[in-house]
């Protein structure tokens, strides 16, 4: 029986209307000047309402070459529900204005076989965005394709859990066909989200912020999910997908085939300046194959 994740987010965080979407999106992905390549395994990109982060994720989006893919797992962080572990969707569809995405009912289940996962309940699902904003991306890409997603909620995970559901997904990188879409903002700056710091030696307190964002997106290039784990408890950077990327880091770290993470572009939502002052940081990134 079909049950169906709405797009809840449509209409608010971006445009319910299918035509001016697409519009949107296309005009977006043209603007990146990328060119597809079919090495391109991987990307992590933002997940903030379109008007804020829809033109850098198409860094990220506009890499796709979606010819040989058919399934795409999609690692996001959970902003409203705590679980200590990962939860996967029980929905059969993920819907968006400009075409729907079905769910890999066959690799849900063979990860809930493992005992390690719990389910997401459809109104947790709904509620969360950070998923549903590659949702429409995924759907322009691999218009004409088909192509499943495979939604993982990953929930404040300690160390030692990001290595277990690293080496539990590491083997689904080295099948060609799997594609990994994994969401993160960067730098949340301010006093509404409690973060301030601020290194006087780079100038300006967005130059500072950018400082920050950089060195852990030098990190994340490294492949290293320890020296990421290292740069988050010294700094406590607000990366809100810091544990989808560990996980990530941490499946790349245990499968054979070597994918390099490369950040394309960077942004902030605004310059801050003064202390009264709030901004976040997006980043997108492509990881290709590196032979």
């Amino acid at each position: 029986m079909e049950k169906v994740r709405r797009a809840s987010h449509a209409g608010s965080w971006y445009t319910d209307n299918p035509r001016k979407l697409a519009e949107e999106l296309e005009g977006w992905l043209g603007a990146s000047g990328l060119g597809k390549s079919s090495d391109v395994r991987a990307v992590i990109a933002p997940h903030a309402g379109y008007s804020y982060s829809g033109r850098a994720a198409a860094y990220a989006f506009g890499n796709i070459d979606p010819t040989n893919i058919s399934r795409v797992f999609l690692l996001g962080p959970s902003h409203h529900y705590y679980t200590p572990k990962c939860a996967l969707s029980t929905a059969t569809v993920y819907k968006t204005p400009i075409g729907d995405l079905p769910i890999d009912l066959e690799v849900i289940e063979e990860l809930k076989a493992t005992g390690k996962f719990e389910l997401m309940d459809i109104r947790v699902d709904e509620a969360e965005h950070s998923m549903e904003m590659h949702l429409p991306y995924l759907a322009k890409v691999f218009e004409g394709h088909l192509v499943k997603v495979v939604p993982i909620l990953v929930g404040a995970l300690n160390a030692e859990n990001e290595a277990l559901y690293g080496q539990l997904l590491a083997k689904y990188v080295d099948d060609p066909n799997n594609f990994f879409s994994v969401s993160s903002d960067f730098c949340h700056w301010g006093s509404r989200f409690n973060y301030m710091h601020y290194d006087k030696k780079h100038g300006a307190i967005y130059k500072s912020i950018e400082a920050l964002d950089r060195m852990g997106m030098d990190i994340i290039e490294t492949g290293d999910p320890d020296a990421f784990k290292q740069y988050l408890s010294e700094y406590d950077n607000t990366i809100c997908g810091r544990h989808p990327i560990s996980v990530f880091l941490h499946m790349l770290r245990n499968c054979s085939t070597k994918i390099k993470i490369k950040f394309l572009r960077y942004e902030q939502s605004s310059q801050c300046k003064s202390t009264r002052d709030s901004s976040v940081s997006y980043a997108s990134a492509a990881g290709k194959v590196d032979a």
